[in-house]
């Protein structure tokens, strides 16, 4: 599914299994979860359709301020977003914007390639194992 800065992990599970695992995975590893929305419960308030769909926005001050103070509007793009999403076909996606493009989209810099390598190792963990 090839998409400028995208990834996407195919599931092997339902999008709320995928994102039960993908918060768990998160929260053993000390990470902050901030949110979860229901896309698709929010369409059905609405009486409108929509396959299963769920965000989940979570982060770490210790990683992302450091990036912020480089460059201020990455905060547009933090915390970390991973999206569940079921396609036409049925299969279950995770998808997330790579840390990497994310760096160069907002010209972070050299500086920060610990820190954002460190930010794309832990995304590829947790979304890879709870997609498994």
């Amino acid at each position: 599914m090839p998409n400028d800065g995208l990834i996407s992990i195919e599931s092997k599970h339902s999008v709320k299994d995928t994102i039960d695992r993908l918060e768990a995975a998160l929260v053993t590893k000390g990470i902050t979860v901030f949110a979860r929305i229901d896309h698709a419960a929010g369409a059905a308030s609405v009486k409108m359709s929509l396959k299963p769909t769920e965000l989940l926005i979570f982060g770490n001050p210790k990683s992302g301020t450091p990036l912020m103070q480089i460059k201020q509007i990455i905060g547009l793009d933090l915390p970390l977003k991973v999206l569940g999403w079921q396609d036409a076909v049925g299969k279950v996606w995770l998808s997330y914007n790579d840390p990497r493009w994310l760096a160069r989209r907002y010209e972070i810099g050299v500086d920060a390639n610990t820190a954002i390598d460190a930010m794309a190792r832990i995304l590829a963990d947790v979304t890879e194992a709870s997609a498994a």
